[in-house]
């Protein structure tokens, strides 16, 4: 007798869970009017995400409740309408990529658990309709390259390929970012046209605290990143630059070509991807001890090394600077909004830290300046415009020969600091390190970055060349000055 009520009972929890799976997948139908194949993978997103938090113990409705279809909000049951010009910096990067290269760069969280992918999954499905400019494809105007709303699926991806490999963006409905997992490794790969570093790492954060949300978390953003709660504003898809005003000057393109790192550019670029992770304490202790901010310490620590790796006696190094313009004129635009400077001392002047910070400081303090910056967001402008009529066909080549001539030539390698990241208290407990990759370049043997969270900060070079001659200087260096870096990263690519 009691085993026939134990059935019912069975029977009945059965039935009550079907229908609640059909009546939650009857407003999924309602919310998702993507084509049927597409309806379908993301239906099959849905199922794997509910079997997996019921595996955890967590109780259907609960995780109902997390996958809830009213997060998908109203993307995708509207047509695709908008379309999207590129800001000033975007125009470059279409015009001139070439098979095989273009301006990718990543972004990486690496959590104190390996990855749940079907939980990332759904997490991205939400996320993405916050960032609606994100969600695009790039499209071939008349005159200029811009970007269209691409109402897809966009899948999570398991790490299989090189970093920063180059995103196809040519296919129909083809995506201008990629999001991956490895272990326990979230990351998002950008091509340039879509952000910058300071937009892309927005994009990560509230992806992120979405993921942890289907895991249980609590994370309140506080301003620290982009609430899917509140609708995107006008002012996230501005171009920052035509709010820079215009200075009486206009300067800071052209340069005479810098020295470049000897040794045969590696056949699969990057070559290598090398992390090192500093106690954020020590890094600014030792810089302090120099009177230097980190950037202007890393930087002499850059040029030293880049003498090492490099068989010149005469000529000048140049370290490319970004700078974010966020920090003079006040924006939330998710957009492209980095200028930059170059960093030059002459090869015979790069002798000991001592002697190179003043004259990096005095450099940084003179080129990053807003009145710099601001004649070259004018220079911008004056080169944007005359273009604007000219037939992309007919510029496309004229753009790429001139890029082809000056671009990276004019820098030996580049720094870009994105600094310290502000992440609620919550949400940075679930993270172990971040990490930032540039792209490889065609020119320039090494690209370096550094991101930090916490007291862990964590410096960043991607080679194009085998030899490791500048990041083995490097590590010297900074173990000399009792910083001790931790060395992670990736054999030789295609090797």
């Amino acid at each position: 007798m009691a085993k026939k009520k134990q059935k019912r009972v069975e029977e009945r929890l059965r039935t009550h869970e079907e229908m609640l799976l059909d009546a939650y997948f009857a407003e999924f139908e309602g919310k998702c009017l993507l084509p049927k194949p597409e309806k379908k993978k993301m239906r099959e997103d849905i199922t794997r995400a509910i079997s997996d938090l019921c595996e955890m113990g967590v109780p259907l409705t609960e995780a109902l409740s997390r996958l809830s279809a009213d997060n998908l909000g109203g993307f995708y049951s509207r047509s695709s309408a908008m379309w999207y010009s590129l800001d000033n910096a975007a125009k470059i990067y279409p015009i001139s990529m070439k098979k095989g290269s273009m301006a990718v760069f990543r972004l990486s969280a690496y959590m104190k658990k390996d990855v749940v992918p079907s939980l990332l999954q759904m997490a991205l499905s939400f996320t993405v309709r916050r960032f609606p400019s994100f969600a695009t494809t790039l499209k071939k105007g008349f005159f200029w390259h811009y970007l269209n709303t691409s109402k897809t699926r966009y899948a999570v991806l398991e790490e299989k390929s090189v970093p920063c490999s180059p995103i196809s963006v040519s296919r129909s409905n083809s995506h201008t970012f990629r999001v991956l997992y490895y272990k326990n490794r979230i990351s998002v790969e950008f091509f340039h046209v879509l952000t910058d570093g300071m937009g892309g790492m927005e994009f990560l954060k509230t992806l992120i605290s979405e993921y942890l949300r289907l895991l249980g978390k609590d994370i309140n953003l506080r301003g620290r990143g982009y609430s899917l709660k509140e609708a995107p504003s006008k002012e996230e898809f501005e171009n920052g630059f035509e709010i820079v005003p215009n200075a009486k000057k206009a300067s800071g393109f052209v340069d005479k070509r810098s020295v470049q790192m000897s040794g045969k550019m590696a056949s699969a670029r990057p070559a290598r991807v090398i992390h090192l992770k500093m106690d954020t304490e020590k890094l600014l202790e030792v810089s302090r001890k120099y009177s230097a901010t980190v950037t202007a310490y890393l930087l002499s620590v850059m040029f030293l090394a880049f003498k090492m790796s490099c068989e010149e006696m005469t000529g000048e190094a140049s370290i490319q600077l970004p700078v974010n313009m966020r920090k003079y004129v006040p924006t939330r635009t998710l957009r492209n909004f980095s200028m930059y400077c170059g960093i030059r001392l002459p090869i015979e002047s790069i002798t000991t830290k001592e002697d190179m910070i003043p004259l990096i400081k005095k450099q940084m303090e003179e080129k990053t300046s807003f009145q710099e910056m601001q004649k070259m967001t004018t220079a911008t402008k004056r080169l944007v415009g005359p273009l604007r009529l000219v037939p992309l066909f007919v510029k496309q080549p004229l753009v790429r020969l001139v890029y082809a001539f000056l671009g990276d030539r004019l820098f030996s390698t580049t720094f870009s600091n994105l600094g310290v990241q502000s992440l609620p208290p919550e949400m940075a407990e679930e993270i172990e390190s971040l990490d930032f990759v540039l792209g490889p370049s065609d020119i320039n043997g090494a690209m370096c970055t550094l991101i930090t969270l916490g007291n862990k900060s964590t410096f960043t070079v991607t080679k194009s060349t085998v030899d490791p001659s500048f990041e083995n200087e490097i590590f010297r260096i900074l173990k000399e000055d009792g910083i001790d870096a931790a060395a992670e990263g990736s054999e030789i690519y295609g090797n």
